[in-house]
């Protein structure tokens, strides 16, 4: 399960260093594509893998499926990290999430997601006032 705050610059070429925490995690062979909120998504292969056979069960017939699909799986893009343990995230996906050089990599669960530094603060402070509620809405029993 990846968890945790981490932060690290983007160079010039695109590169992130991943935090070596999360690389035993991540494997060999992962996927980064785009996420929901302006970040990007990264994924074991495996699990992965998993959320593209859930895709592939949804209905084509319905818009918001093709929709959701075209978004998610055309930015999508197989990664290996360097010898330094950076990854190289294409152009599409850097300007998808507005990543200048100050970002932020978090644990979510079965994914990392990277962030622009200044995008995520500005997330967390818009909904922090909210996460009682959003927590009240999404557990109706005690934890």
């Amino acid at each position: 399960m990846f968890m945790g705050e981490f932060h690290h610059n983007i160079d010039e070429k695109g590169r992130i260093a991943i935090p070596v925490k999360y690389r035993n995690l991540l494997g060999k062979d992962f996927v980064i594509t785009r996420g929901i909120e302006h970040c990007i998504y990264v994924y074991p292969l495996n699990t992965f893998k998993t959320i593209v056979t859930k895709l592939e069960s949804l209905p084509f017939t319905k818009k918001d499926a093709r929709a959701f699909t075209r978004f998610f799986m055309s930015g999508a893009t197989a990664i290996e990290l360097d010898k330094q343990g950076r990854v190289n995230i294409p152009s599409t996906l850097t300007i998808y999430a507005n990543l200048s050089k100050n970002c932020v990599i978090i644990g979510a669960g079965e994914r990392l997601e990277i962030w622009d530094e200044a995008a995520f603060t500005e997330f967390m402070s818009s909904c922090n006032d909210e996460m009682s509620e959003i927590a009240e809405s999404l557990f109706e029993e005690k934890i």
